[in-house]
Order: C-alpha cells, then sequence, then structure tokens
C-alpha cells in the first residue's frame, strides 16, 4: 500500500513538473511559425540648397589679349550674380583653364603635314552654392543677358539638395518599422494569431526620386538632383515570430 502511495505521489510531482515547465516554455518560447513583410515609408521634401554650375571663355592670339577679355567677362558675370540677390560669399570662380589652339595642316594626300599655332583659349568656370533657391534660379533662367552682353557664357541646369537627409533617414525607418509591423499583425490576425518578436530586420537604401517623375529606383539607391521637389522613400524586410 506504501509503494502505490509512493508512486502515485511520483506520478503527480512528474504531473506538475511537465506542466509548469510547459507554461514556462510558452512563456519564453515562440512557435517556429514566422510571418516575413516588407515596410514602406515615404515622404515628399522640398530641396532647401541649390548647386549652379557655369563657365564661359575667350579666345586671341596672344595670351595677353585673352587674359585682358577674361577679367572683363569675370567682372560682368560677377556684378550680374550680385544684381539676382546672390551673395559673394556663394561665388566660387575656379582657376581659370589656359589652352593653346592648334589648327592641322595636311598634305594633298590628306595626310597630317603640321600644326599651326592660331592662339590661346581661356575658360573660366563659376559655382553658386546657396539655400536662397529663387535667386539662382531667376540668375540661372536670365543667365541669357550675359550674352547679349559678348559674354560667351554656358549654363549648365542647377542641382538642388536636402540637407536634414540623416534626420530624415530616422523618420522613414520608424515609419517603415512601423508600418511592416502593422502588415504583420493584419496577417497573423486573419491566421488567428499575433505577431511576436522580431527576428530579423534589414533595411534598403534610401531612394530619393522627383516628384511625378519617371525615373526609377535602383539598388544602389537612387538619388535626384534635378528636381526641386523630391519623394524620398524606404523599405524594410522584417520577419516577426507569430504566436
Amino acid at each position: 500500500m506504501t509503494k502505490v502511495i509512493n508512486y502515485l505521489i511520483i506520478g503527480l510531482c512528474i504531473c506538475i513538473s511537465v506542466k509548469i515547465f510547459s507554461k514556462v516554455w510558452e512563456k519564453t518560447h515562440y512557435s517556429y511559425q514566422s510571418v516575413k513583410v516588407t515596410g514602406l515609408a515615404q515622404k515628399d521634401i522640398v530641396s532647401d540648397k541649390i548647386i549652379w554650375f557655369s563657365s564661359f571663355e575667350r579666345k586671341a592670339y596672344t595670351l595677353s589679349e585673352a587674359n585682358a577679355q577674361i577679367k572683363k567677362d569675370i567682372a560682368e558675370v560677377k556684378q550680374y550674380l550680385l544684381s539676382n540677390g546672390i551673395q559673394e560669399q556663394e561665388i566660387d570662380f575656379s582657376a581659370l583653364q589656359i589652352n593653346r589652339d592648334y589648327d592641322n595642316v595636311y598634305d594633298k594626300d590628306g595626310a597630317l603635314k603640321k600644326q599651326e599655332f592660331i592662339g590661346f583659349t581661356l575658360r573660366q568656370s563659376v559655382s553658386i552654392t546657396s539655400q536662397k533657391i529663387a535667386n539662382v534660379e531667376n540668375a540661372y533662367k536670365n543667365a541669357g543677358s550675359l550674352i547679349d552682353k559678348g559674354v560667351e557664357f554656358v549654363a549648365e541646369q542647377p542641382d538642388y539638395y536636402y540637407t536634414k537627409l540623416s534626420d530624415l533617414k530616422i523618420e522613414l525607418l520608424s515609419d517603415a518599422t512601423k508600418d511592416g509591423y502593422n502588415r504583420a499583425q493584419k496577417m497573423a490576425e486573419n491566421a488567428d494569431g499575433s505577431v511576436g518578436k522580431m527576428k530579423s530586420a534589414n533595411m534598403g537604401v534610401i531612394q530619393i526620386t522627383g516628384q511625378n517623375s519617371p525615373q526609377e529606383q535602383s539598388w544602389e539607391g537612387a538619388f535626384n538632383t534635378k528636381d526641386k521637389n523630391k519623394t524620398a522613400s524606404v523599405t524594410v524586410k522584417l520577419e516577426f515570430d507569430i504566436k
């Protein structure tokens, strides 16, 4: 009789231990089931910095003559930029480029006979970096007036930048993670489950594209500089346990 009671006590202890162990296991271990989702976040932004490159050149037979002409052009260009509200510290004239020009002389058989010196070409580049975007845009649009004054001015299309990308990336990453969690939660609810801990997360590269432009996103990350109004987006790939 004593042995029977002992066996019963041992059996009861085993049952209690198994039950306790199973409860602890349930609390500390999730199911091997998981769900993988992709979270997306995007935000429209307006550029807050503009960079504009341009150049002009002069040709003359002597270096002194070409230099005298280019100096007048530099003064003319600088005055034009200042008159459009661009600050002097925003203007950067690069080092002057000097090239010797030659004409090829061929014989009657079409073979190169010699090269004849025909003069010098002096080329001056200038860049504008400013946060006063409207002023630079106005100067760019009306740069033809410099040509009317005899300056051989070549204006490139301005580039637009957004200077708060670091803060924007953090904001987008947070929003994309929330979006991914909401997607996982919706999928779990449809399967009578709930979302557990996050098992893994992989952030994609940030994409900066022009608003309403056909520009495609790329694996390395798109970085649009030609549109003032842009759209920033990022995706994150997440994996959650399902309970």
